[in-house]
């Protein structure tokens, strides 16, 4: 089954992209305007913590940790990622300083539309099977038979396999370029 890209489908996933761009766009522009840019350079700090943090997900998706909700944890990986990655945008402001630190700002623009691609794909998957199962049902298949046959439903592991194939390198990217920023920011940095 192909994927259903629909201007409606895909309009929510564009908006969440265009808001992050907007939002720090927006908030840089008032810090200038209130004499507060300065906050801008602290919020590297926070921005990267809520990016650790949304790490958790992994951590759990690897077994390296036991509790929480795969469920609950995917959904703060998604929100912190997002609210990081636009601390991070308003860190970066619109100053042209250095290249390392517009590489790591660019190569995490790069994993959060990777990110919100992959949202995108884990939804038409679950809409497919959900589709999938419903027509079972009218078919008549009994609940066991209809649990069987999307037990063994490869396409939602084939598609999202695929797609950490680009997200998992893109992120180990994005983490090698920001420490690479922050390893300088502390050598360099007039404290």
């Amino acid at each position: 089954m192909a994927l259903r890209f629909t201007f409606t489908r895909i309009l929510p996933t564009l908006l969440l992209f265009a808001a992050l761009i907007a939002g720090a766009i927006s908030v840089d522009y008032l810090l200038h305007i209130l004499g507060l840019a300065w906050i801008g350079r602290y919020c590297g700090f926070v921005g990267t913590a809520l990016i650790l943090i949304s790490f958790i997900y992994s951590m759990r998706k690897r077994k390296w940790i036991t509790s929480g909700s795969m469920k609950g944890l995917l959904k703060s990986h998604e929100t912190l990622g997002w609210f990081g990655a636009l601390v991070v945008l308003v860190h970066g402001g619109i100053h042209f300083y250095a290249l390392i630190p517009w590489l790591a700002l660019s190569a995490m623009l790069v994993v959060v539309a990777s990110g919100l691609t992959g949202r995108f794909l884990l939804e038409d998957a679950q809409i497919r099977i959900k589709d999938q199962a419903e027509e079972m049902r009218k078919a008549g298949h009994s609940a066991t038979d209809i649990d069987r046959e999307l037990i063994g439903q490869s396409l939602l592991v084939d598609t999202m396999k695929q797609w950490r194939k680009v997200h998992m390198p893109l992120t180990m990217i994005f983490l090698a370029l920001s420490l690479l920023h922050i390893t300088a920011t502390v050598l360099f940095w007039r404290w």
